[in-house]
């Protein structure tokens, strides 16, 4: 498969098309993938662009929104981690990755995916290490504080990655460099074109700690990252004589080194590419729901010494758990869907102080994802939603609320209740359940401000809810319409559009893509 690397790719989606393309045309092949290594700006509309961290005097909306919006299609499958500048509210919805637009797909807070055979991993973001080890707390609308704050590694991305080892995706990517990686690489040529990292080359701070961590664990046959704006190269040799290559890219400028091509996997047979879930990222998401903390205060992954599991390598026992969960087809879905509106140009620098901040939102595409492999997402948790009512048994109850640590109210007794954790089948009873009465859906407890909406129109009811007698009253209405739970949660965010001086004719939906074949996401010349 032929690979394209970008570095920080800025908004600048048309030139690195473009680019990619006149290479096409020079070397006669075609370009299977692109990936991108963060501050890749995923901005919709003014309102997202206002939650990007830089002086308003350098935002600029670029050009992703045309693609978001359909007017323009990407020519390849292109994938992306996050970076420093970025429209955060639009990637917090999508914690665990996900569609942002037609063939455009974040890799989440970190990720790992399988494309025709090759895993790809990611981590987004940069690090910071008062933040490190807080729990994901931002929601928007953002202060100045955690616009920055939400786009800082944190510790629980770190522990997930590294449980890894041994099962190491083909290619890393990461938008800080890995610390020390410098060591590998012709560092004084580094110095000679950015004459401020010597100092820090020296005293061995440039980079990331826990960036170098995945590396030192993981030892991809790849490792490839942005954010410093040069390009440098590096052999890593590992203690086990595993090799990485490592390569930074710089931005996406005129005249600057800023995409690279690979080849790796076996080729491309009639465009034809393949999207799918990694099972052992899957399990290990799973496995460490409970690790999951959307508060301010610190938390601690588990290590040796401690009274808990801290070995969370993927069973062969959790992987078929997380296959049967998914039919055994880890195919992504192509399942995106406009949340916002598009921006619309008028000509007119925005002026920021009348543009509107965005509220938070869940997003479809990871309340699905996180229904089918039963785990939380995060800004349901922050917005106070309580996820639908388990379906299974009250066992299932209890085991989901001690793995993720949040207490609710049920009739079962947990010192009445024997687990075998080994076991394929958690549902297991013991003969002193009670089975007196039918348990009550549970309830979540959280101390968290009432969700903000952005439409009188918009009803929450049937999913904030979840007492019995709402629920039998709906039942019926619910069995004719069975995703009507999951309506109140989606809406268009109008925010920030400024308000044209007629009424304008609204834009037609987006064509829905076939995954299989590639030529489906090329634009229709007609």
């Amino acid at each position: 498969m032929r690979i394209a690397i970008e570095g920080c790719t800025h908004g600048e989606l048309d030139q690195i098309y473009a680019t990619i393309k006149d290479i096409e045309d020079q070397q006669g092949y075609k370009v299977d993938l692109l990936i991108t290594c963060g501050d890749f700006q995923s901005t919709r509309n003014l309102s997202d662009l206002k939650c990007m961290a830089c002086p308003d005097k350098y935002k600029d909306m670029c050009s992703f929104y045309k693609y978001y919006s359909g007017e323009k299609i990407a020519p390849m499958l292109t994938i992306f981690i996050g970076g420093n500048h970025e429209a955060s509210n639009y990637l917090q919805e999508l914690a665990y990755g996900g569609w942002v637009a037609p063939n455009i797909y974040y890799l989440g807070y970190a990720g790992v995916i399988d494309i025709n055979g090759v895993r790809i991993g990611g981590l987004s973001g940069i690090f910071k290490g008062f933040d490190y080890l807080s729990g994901h707390y931002e929601r928007p609308p953002y202060d100045d504080s955690t616009m920055r704050s939400c786009y800082h590694i944190r510790n629980v991305e770190i522990f997930r990655l590294k449980q890894l080892e041994g099962n190491a995706p083909d290619i890393m990517l990461s938008h800080d460099w890995p610390r020390s990686v410098t060591k590998h690489g012709n560092a004084e040529q580094l110095v000679r074109f950015k004459k401020h990292f010597k100092d820090e080359i020296e005293s061995d701070k440039l980079g990331s700690g826990p960036t170098k961590e995945v590396l030192d664990v993981l030892q991809p046959e790849y490792w490839f990252a942005a954010h410093l704006h040069c390009k440098f190269a590096a052999l890593v040799e590992h203690p086990s004589g595993a090799i990485t290559k490592f390569l930074a890219l710089d931005k996406c400028l005129q005249g600057r080194r800023f995409l690279q091509l690979v080849e790796v996997g076996e080729p491309v047979k009639d465009d034809d590419i393949i999207l799918k879930y990694d099972a052992h990222w899957l399990a290990v998401l799973k496995s460490t729901n409970h690790l999951l903390s959307v508060e301010k205060k610190s938390r601690y992954t588990p290590g040796p010494g401690c009274t808990e599991r801290y070995d969370f390598k993927p069973t062969e026992q959790e992987i078929q758990k997380v296959m049967d969960l998914f039919g055994n087809d880890l195919e992504i879905p192509y399942n995106f869907e406009q949340s916002a509106l598009a921006y619309k140009p008028n000509g007119k620098r925005p002026n920021f102080n009348q543009v509107a901040a965005p509220q938070a939102m869940v997003n479809r595409q990871t309340t699905e994802f996180c229904s089918k492999l039963g785990i939380l997402d995060p800004m349901a948790l922050l917005l106070g939603i309580n996820p639908p009512p388990p379906t299974s048994s009250r066992l299932t109850s209890y085991v989901n609320a001690r793995e993720t640590n949040i207490s609710f109210n049920s009739t079962i007794n947990p010192d009445e209740i024997s687990i075998n954790e080994g076991t394929e089948d958690e549902e297991v009873f013991v003969e002193s359940v009670k089975e007196a009465e039918p348990p009550k859906p549970p309830t979540l407890q959280f101390n968290l401000p009432e969700p903000k909406l952005d439409s009188d129109d918009v009803d929450l009811v049937s999913v904030l809810d979840t007492s019995a007698e709402i629920a039998a009253d709906k039942a019926k209405e619910e069995e004719e319409h069975k995703d009507k739970n999951l309506e109140g949660l989606f809406f268009l965010d109008k925010a920030g559009e400024q308000v044209p001086e007629e009424p304008e004719t609204p834009d037609p939906p987006v064509k829905k893509l076939k995954r299989r074949n590639m030529a489906m996401y090329t634009p229709d010349d007609n």
